[in-house]
Parts: structure tokens; sequence; C-alpha cells
């Protein structure tokens, strides 16, 4: 899994003493898996664990998936299915050991079966469990966070379509306070399919499109253009984040959680 809110973090190091540790993800879930807390109201104090609240606009049914770095980062469990227009929120486990958690999330869509035996998705499949993770995603949008107790500058947060594009992701700051760094929406609620080079696009059985595949995540292509020209705060080639000018990380460390939209995409 790439390197994810790595840069910027680096940058800041002469500033604080604590900078964004590496935030590459890895998969699957363990026997610490965190069971997630749904809550209504974003955490007010700075000090409470921060919450993401994530809300379904691509039309279909979406299993929220989600995947943490190979980091003692807990993975999580009783993750949301939502309808088209339903929002969920869930706490992130930050503030107990190992005092951090970096991870993503992501979009599984197309789902059937029995959950803990048949259950399979067709995009973003990641395991027999209808609320949590237990194999690394397919290739798909991710919305990636660092949540780290120790670093003042912490949340750190990107979209990434660095393995392909399902459907468009935004994440917004809730409850922003004065200073906190860029604390910028990032991603875009734009879908990208219809502009997918014909040969990385996959369809549907009814033949609408599906997904568009990065053909390799570590060079720039013509999929990675189209990624920086129509949607600049999304990554879309591994190093995305070494180009000059580039807009594909942010932090803001005064809010008390986020907003994850899933948007008509897939």
């Amino acid at each position: 899994m790439r390197r994810i809110l790595t840069t910027l973090a680096a940058a800041a190091a002469a500033v604080l003493v604590a900078a964004a540790p590496s935030t590459s993800a890895s998969s699957g879930a363990g026997q610490n898996a965190a069971p997630v807390s749904h809550r209504t109201e974003a955490a007010a104090a700075a000090a409470a664990p921060h919450t993401v609240t994530f809300v379904n606009r691509t039309g279909r049914t979406v299993w929220v998936g989600s995947a943490v770095n190979n980091d003692g980062s807990r993975p999580l469990t009783g993750l949301p299915v939502l309808q088209p227009g339903q929002s969920a929120t869930i706490t992130i486990p930050e503030t107990s050991a190992p005092g951090h958690w970096r991870g993503k999330f992501f979009a599984r869509m197309g789902c059937s079966g029995t959950s803990g035996s048949t259950f399979h998705c067709q995009l973003g499949d990641c395991g027999k469990y209808a609320d949590r993770c237990e194999t690394s995603e397919q290739p798909v949008s991710l919305a990636e966070f660092n949540f780290d107790t120790a670093d003042g500058l912490a949340p750190w947060y990107n979209v990434s379509y660095v393995n392909a594009f399902s459907v468009p992701i935004t994440i917004t700051p809730v409850n922003v306070g004065p200073g906190g760094g860029g604390c910028a929406t990032m991603g875009c609620s734009t879908n990208l399919l219809p502009l997918c080079p014909p040969g990385n696009l996959t369809r549907w059985p009814d033949g609408k499109p599906m997904l568009c595949t990065n053909p390799n995540r570590d060079a720039k292509t013509p999929y990675s253009d189209m990624i920086a020209t129509h949607c600049p705060r999304a990554y879309g080639w591994s190093r995305h984040d070494q180009e000059p000018g580039n807009q594909v990380m942010q932090q803001c460390s005064s809010c008390s959680g986020f907003t994850v939209e899933f948007h008509a995409g897939a």
C-alpha cells in the first residue's frame, strides 16, 4: 500500500517536534479489532476521539469498508451499511492503545450473501463479513486518514485514486476551530468514469461503467493525468505528493471529525 500523508508531515517536522508518522496502510481485521461506536453528534473537545460521518450519495447501497496500517492501528468492526441518502457516524479509536489510528475507508458495492460465510462484493471486496474487512480491498476509491495523538498537526487526510476510481469521494472537516492548518475539503464530487481511458474501464454486468483502474500506480499515465486535470485534490499516482504545487494532502488539527461523502459514480 502507498505512502500517504508523509510529505507535509516531513516539512512540518521543522516546526513541531512530532511530525506525522508514516501512514502506509495495510489491511485485514485481527484479534484486536475495535468495534466502532455510532454517534449522532461529533465530539466537542479536541482531546476526544475524532468522528467520521459517512454519507451515501451514490444512489446504490454502500457497505462501508476499512483497512488499517501495519503499525498497530486497530481494525474496525461494526461498520455501517448505508442505503441511498443515509448517513452514519463512527468514533475513531485513536486515544486507546497504541495512541493512533491510521487507515482508510471505501465504498463496497454490489454486495450479496450471508455475512460470515457467502458474503461477497463486486466492488471493494475485502472478505466474507458485511461489517468489517479481513483481506485487502480490491482497487477502489479511498478516503485515507492519519489520526495520531502524539502529532500536533494531525489529523492528516487525503483522497486516493492511486489504485483505481470507483466513486467520487470528498472529505470535509467538521467543527473547525481557529488555526489547525488548511482544513480544506479534499477530493471531488465529479464522476470521472466517463473520462476513463477506454483500456482502463470495466463495466457492471448491465454494461454501465463500474471501475477505472490505474495501469501503473508508480508512474504518470493518461489515467493519472485525467485525475490531475479533473480532480486536483486527489492522488492520481503514488508519487503525486512530490510534484511541485500539488494539492493532494491536507491536515486539520482543530476539528472534531470529518464527513466522508461517497458520490454517484460506479
